[in-house]
């Protein structure tokens, strides 16, 4: 198989690659690595890593691109790694990817680069078929694509009904308010102000990773149902998506901006309503804007 040969296949992998020399200097960027990032080779080939053009974060929201990352690490050391991280995607909100990397060797055995592989590690279900039933049932925000009010209403009677009837308390609310949202929309303008309401939505529903609903409760306030066992973990999940939306960014060429949200997490206890959930939330929310906002209170 001739150098031509490989590099097609490299280039239509459906996972994402990109190779980087020792200086982490980007010197191939395949079709998949384009289409989960939304960037093109063109834009990517010849630009380094660390100058935080994906800006790859923990869950905690900690940048890995600057320092020793993962792929300089390998590129220092020559073992292969593998990660679970976040991506910033072009539309500024994050996607949850999992890295393989590998040290890439001369023939002398010298490292003269990396090469890393990663995949969308968003869960593979038939999303299409979901969003046209809740579209049918005006159970959809036209805007950012999430469920709307009324649906987080009929889900969080569910919820409470399966609580009750089991007799224990398995699932939490956060309930998440864009900061500073009417400076955005002042300074702007309300085309830029809805882009934004897009990025934090899927930096919401990425964050959570299929793992709970993520709804826009109306405006820019957000709530997020999810199961957890107590709220040390539901504090932890709170945490994890006010720093995914802190490190997240819409930029369209004349606008670069990025948010910060204020959230309240409370776990369900018995003899929960929607109402009183969602007060309750939104009480702990509003004491996370009180004490400076980009906070989580529970």
């Amino acid at each position: 198989m001739d150098v031509q040969n490989c590099q097609d296949i490299l280039e239509n992998l459906y996972d994402g690659l990109y190779i980087v020399d020792r200086k982490r200097k980007i010197t191939f960027w395949n079709k998949g690595a384009e289409k989960i990032t939304g960037f093109k080779s063109a834009e990517v080939v010849g630009s380094y890593c660390w100058q935080n053009l994906l800006t790859h974060v923990d869950s905690k929201g900690t940048l890995l691109c600057k320092g020793m990352c993962p792929l300089a690490k390998t590129i220092e050391d020559g073992v292969m790694r593998e990660a679970e991280v976040f991506l910033r995607h072009k539309g500024g909100y994050r996607v949850p990817v999992f890295i393989r990397i590998s040290p890439l060797r001369d023939l002398n055995g010298k490292i003269t680069g990396a090469i890393e592989i990663f995949n969308d590690n968003s869960p593979k279900i038939d999303l299409v078929q979901q969003i046209e039933q809740l579209r049918e049932l005006s159970l959809l925000d036209q805007l950012t694509g999430l469920a709307n009010r009324r649906y987080a209403e009929i889900h969080l009677q569910g919820k409470i009904k399966e609580m009750s009837d089991c007799g224990c308390s398995f699932f939490g609310v956060i309930f998440l308010d864009i900061d500073h949202f009417k400076k955005v929309n002042d300074e702007h303008g309300h085309d830029v102000g809805d882009e934004v309401l897009k990025m934090v939505s899927m930096t919401l529903k990425r964050g959570v990773n299929g793992k709970g609903l993520v709804c826009r409760w109306g405006g820019e306030e957000f709530i997020v149902v999810i199961p957890a066992g107590d709220i040390y973990m539901l504090q932890s999940i709170a945490g994890s998506l006010r720093a995914l939306v802190e490190q997240s960014r819409y930029s369209n060429g004349r606008h670069v901006v990025s948010v910060t949200v204020s959230a309240g997490a409370t776990m369900a206890v018995p003899g929960d309503t929607v109402d009183s959930m969602v007060k309750r939330a939104d009480a702990l929310m509003f004491r996370s804007k009180k004490m400076g906002r980009n906070r989580v209170s529970v």
